[in-house]
């Protein structure tokens, strides 16, 4: 299609068959923006050629297939002629005590939250830089700033997420880049039914596990709505200048808030150590 459609951004998200990504791709081709949508399953996309027709490409993608990565996003170039806003979107939660874990499961949850988002990045950044503008969306987590029980694994993807793009964002500032840490708190998506994945349990942390739940039922008790979501992110990537990290949803800022004060406060408290230890 080659040329630019005045006005119209162009999307690449992945992750875009259920729960924020598909809000997001329906938000941007409701307002007129072109959106190249990446799922496991193609046929899931479906609903959105039949509804927008060729402001849609959709395309099957495994985010953890760095070749398929990088063969998607050319495709989309190719196909939309740009690329404006790269969504890394595709992800799940893994529920396990850090004993339970297996090697496997580890290795897929940073394989999909980590290097999925990686691979597609670094897919787009050539084309991102020759246009000296663009901008990444990476969708993090409050589980990306603070952490919880029973989610180890899922806390180690989004906690490396947050330091490469922080990296990142330093790196392509010069180009006309931006980077946006996305960090929701819960929301009445299927993160944690259909899309989870659970490690077996050990008997020795059913006590723990249960205090864990109690608490988690108790941080989403009034979870946020996906589609309000997409408001929000517009509001973002249409700003002249985007935060690197921005809370989804109401909850977030007051876990962090505790959270830091606690850190601030035993950094403080263990300062004479820290400078005993300086030599």
């Amino acid at each position: 299609m080659g040329s630019n459609v005045w006005g119209s951004k162009v999307w690449f998200i992945t992750g875009a068959s259920r729960g924020f990504g598909r809000e997001w791709a329906i938000a941007a081709l409701d307002r007129g923006d072109r959106v190249a949508a990446t799922a496991r399953d193609v046929s899931t996309l479906d609903d959105l050629r039949d509804r927008f027709g060729d402001a849609v490409l959709a395309m099957t993608l495994d985010v953890t297939d760095r070749a398929a990565d990088f063969a998607a996003v050319q495709r989309a170039h190719d196909h939309f002629g740009r690329l404006d806003i790269v969504v890394n979107n595709a992800g799940y939660g893994h529920f396990g005590f850090v004993e339970e874990l297996t090697e496997t499961e580890v290795r897929d949850q940073m394989e999909t939250n980590f290097f999925g988002a990686l691979w597609v990045t670094q897919a787009a950044l050539p084309y991102l830089r020759r246009q000296r503008s663009g901008h990444i969306i990476q969708v993090s987590s409050i589980g990306g700033v603070s952490a919880f029980a029973d989610l180890g694994a899922y806390h180690a993807s989004k906690w490396a997420l947050e330091g490469l793009s922080q990296s990142l964002s330093l790196e392509v500032a010069p180009f006309g880049i931006h980077v946006t840490l996305i960090e929701p708190g819960g929301y009445a998506t299927d993160w944690g039914g259909s899309s989870a994945r659970r490690s077996a349990t050990m008997p020795e942390y059913a006590e723990s596990r249960a205090e864990a739940d109690r608490v988690r039922s108790q941080r989403v008790a009034r979870p946020g709505d996906p589609k309000a979501s997409a408001a929000a992110l517009l509001k973002v990537v249409d700003a002249e200048k985007p935060p690197l990290r921005v809370f989804f949803g109401e909850l977030p800022l007051q876990i962090v808030n505790a959270d830091y004060q606690s850190r601030l406060q035993t950094w403080e408290e263990w300062q004479p150590i820290a400078v005993l230890a300086q030599g």
